[in-house]
């Protein structure tokens, strides 16, 4: 495994709607690995643990819901960090969204 991709996204909708929008919406994050899919997904108190499988590789995910800010976790195995400038991007890009 490479070092964890992190993206802090900040918001002022309060820890129950945060958690609510990304609870409906945050399948779309598998879209960061081409075929990407979301295989398991669980809470745990305020955060949400997932994992994205696609191009036979696996993608541990975890998003921690605070009042004013979720901040994401993504660890990569070794084939997908090349992409990992990428992948942060997109993540940036697309993990506030969740929350709209």
């Amino acid at each position: 495994m490479t070092a964890p991709i992190e993206v802090d996204v900040p918001h002022q909708l309060g820890k129950a709607v945060a958690k609510e929008r990304i609870s409906n919406g945050f399948g779309k994050l598998a879209d960061f690995v081409p075929g990407g899919a979301i295989t398991e997904h669980r809470w745990e108190g305020d955060t949400l643990h997932f994992t994205v499988e696609g191009l036979g590789q696996r993608v541990s995910a975890q998003m921690d819901v605070g009042d004013a800010n979720v901040h994401c976790i993504f660890t990569l195995p070794a084939f997908l960090s090349m992409f990992s400038d990428r992948i942060r991007a997109k993540l940036e890009r697309e993990a506030p969204k969740l929350l709209e």
